[in-house]
C-alpha cells in the first residue's frame, strides 16, 4: 500500500467515525445496505473470496444460493461497520439493550469462582458490540489484542475506538502481549480474542468444514498456563436491532499429552464450536480473506475428482 493509499484509507475510516455516528439510525442502516449492495454488484476480490469461503461452509449450495449468501454476507458486514462507527455515540442503555447472549452463566460462574476466563470468537456479526456490552451491561473490564494496521494512524484510531468502549488493547506484534494476557488471567480477569484466523503463520492446524485450516494457539495455551476457563462464543444477527449470541460449554484441558498435543485438541474443539455457529448463520461470518491452507498454499490442496469422475 502506497503512502497515498494509506492516507486515503485512514481518512475514510476517520470520516466514518466522525460522520456516520451523527446520522439517524434508519439512515445509517439504509446507507450500509446501499454500500453493501454496490460492493456486491461489483464482485471485487473480497466478495469473490467471501463467496469462495461460503462454498466450504455450504458445500451443496448452488451458484445462485452462493450469490444470495454473499449478498447477505456483505449486508451483514456493512451492518457491522455502521454499528461500529456509531457505537461511540450510543447511550449506555442502547448498548445494554443491543445484545442478547444465551448461556451467559458459563462466563459469570467462571469469574465468580475467581478463575480467569478466555472468550474466543470467530469473525461473526459484531464482536466490538459484544465487548461494549460486557463492559457496559456487566461492568467487567477485559483485555484484547489488535492486529497492527497500516498506516499507524489507522491502528491508533482502532485502539482509541476500542479503548473508548472500555477495552484494554494490546498490539498483536511485539512479543509482550501473551505475557500481559497471562497476568490478567492469573489475576482472575477476562480476555477476549478473535481466534478463527491465524496471523502468525505458526498456528495450530485444524479440520474446519472438512479441510485443513490454521488457527491461533494462543487461547489454548493461555488456558493451559493460567488455569483460565476457555469459552467459545458465537454471534449472529436476526431481523431485529438486537444482536444475538451464545456462550458454548468450556473447552477442557486434556488430562494427558504434551503441550502441543493438548493445544491441538483444544484448538480443534474451538474450531468445532465456531463451525457450529458459522453453519447456522453463514451470512454473518465476515471472512473476506483466505483461511484454508489450500487457498494459502496450492500444494496443500486436497485432490479433487476430475469433472465427470464419480
Amino acid at each position: 500500500m502506497t503512502s497515498f493509499q494509506e492516507r486515503l484509507t485512514d481518512g475514510l475510516y476517520g470520516l466514518g467515525w466522525s460522520t456516520v455516528k451523527t446520522l439517524p439510525e434508519p439512515v445509517a442502516v439504509r446507507l450500509g445496505r446501499s454500500v453493501a449492495d454496490l460492493a456486491w454488484k461489483r464482485r471485487g476480490t473480497s466478495v469473490q473470496r467471501l463467496e469462495s469461503n461460503y462454498a466450504r461452509v455450504v458445500p451443496d449450495a448452488s451458484p445462485e444460493r452462493l450469490a444470495e449468501l454473499s449478498r447477505a454476507g456483505m449486508r451483514s458486514y456493512l451492518r457491522y461497520w455502521m454499528e461500529s462507527f456509531r457505537l461511540p455515540a450510543w447511550s449506555a442503555e442502547r448498548v445494554r439493550n443491543g445484545f442478547d447472549p444465551k448461556d451467559l452463566h458459563f462466563l459469570t460462574d467462571g469469574l465468580a469462582e475467581g478463575r480467569g476466563v478466555v472468550l474466543a470468537l470467530p469473525h461473526l456479526a459484531n464482536w466490538d458490540l459484544a465487548g461494549a456490552w460486557v463492559t457496559t451491561k456487566l461492568g467487567i473490564p477485559f483485555t484484547t489484542v489488535a492486529e497492527r494496521l497500516k498506516p499507524e494512524t489507522l491502528y491508533d484510531r482502532f485502539v482509541a475506538y476500542r479503548e473508548g468502549l472500555g477495552m484494554e488493547v494490546l498490539p498483536h506484534s511485539g512479543g509482550s502481549a501473551f505475557g500481559t494476557l497471562a497476568r490478567r488471567l492469573r489475576d482472575g480477569g477476562l480476555v477476549c480474542l478473535v481466534a478463527d484466523r491465524d496471523l502468525s503463520a505458526s498456528g495450530t492446524e485444524v479440520s474446519f468444514f472438512g479441510e485443513t485450516a490454521r488457527m491461533p494457539a494462543g487461547p489454548a495455551l493461555l488456558a493451559q498456563q493460567t488455569g483460565a476457563l476457555l469459552l467459545p462464543v458465537t454471534l449472529w444477527y436476526d431481523e431485529s436491532p438486537v444482536m444475538q449470541g451464545r456462550l458454548h460449554p468450556p473447552v477442557e484441558v486434556p488430562g494427558t499429552g504434551t503441550r502441543a498435543e493438548k493445544t491441538s485438541v483444544m484448538t480443534q474443539a474451538l474450531a468445532d464450536a465456531f463451525a457450529t455457529g458459522i453453519a447456522e448463520h453463514p451470512e454473518d461470518w465476515h471472512m473476506l480473506q483466505r483461511l484454508w491452507l489450500a487457498d494459502l498454499d496450492p500444494d496443500r490442496a486436497p485432490a479433487r475428482p476430475e469433472k465427470g469422475t464419480p
